[in-house]
């Protein structure tokens, strides 16, 4: 008898451990998928090229490789994982171009996260890059705390925190870190 249960311990405790293993497993699987539903995107789309238009007049052209829309969380927002290119007009027809290879668009609040390699120009021939800015669609203003380059026509100048019109014709600089140099 001692001989049976000195080789039973080891069969029993084996026993248990895969029962408590493949028990808790079921349940570890079903929160994962609680937690990943929620941050899971409602929509998916490939290869987009929208047209934003307000009284007729096309307004904006987003175009992006994917975009994921997240309007089912509690604070929703649109992903583009892959970038952008987007193109606004105002009323007179001049175009400023927006280039970012990440981007984020928050619905409450109606601002634009550019990330990455960002790049704005307009017709002028006014550039400015950094590596993220923010775009209120509201009142169509851009603003970044990051360090910047900003070309136009007059030369080049570099700085940290700037803030802007889409047209580039109002301009708050925080701080210049160099003179404007002609190229």
């Amino acid at each position: 008898m001692k001989h049976l249960t000195r080789n039973s311990v080891p069969f029993i405790t084996a026993f248990l451990f895969c029962f408590l293993i493949l028990g808790c497993e079921g349940n570890f699987r079903d929160v994962q998928k609680m937690g990943f539903a929620e941050f899971s995107p409602s929509g998916d789309a490939d290869d987009i090229d929208l047209k934003y238009t307000d009284s007729g007049r096309i307004t904006a052209n987003l175009i992006s490789p994917k975009m994921l829309d997240y309007s089912t969380v509690e604070y929703p927002f649109t992903e583009f994982p892959k970038g952008i290119h987007l193109t606004l007009y105002d009323k007179k027809g001049k175009e400023t171009y927006i280039n970012a290879k990440y981007a984020v668009s928050h619905k409450a609040t109606n601002i634009i996260d550019l990330q990455d390699s960002v790049k704005i120009s307009n017709q002028n021939g006014d550039m400015l890059e950094t590596e993220q800015l923010y775009y209120d669609q509201k009142n169509e203003w851009f603003f970044t705390e990051k360090k910047f380059k900003f070309t136009s026509p007059k030369g080049v100048s570099y700085g940290e925190g700037i803030d802007f019109s889409k047209d580039f014709k109002k301009v708050n600089s925080q701080k210049i870190s160099g003179e404007v140099q002609s190229e």
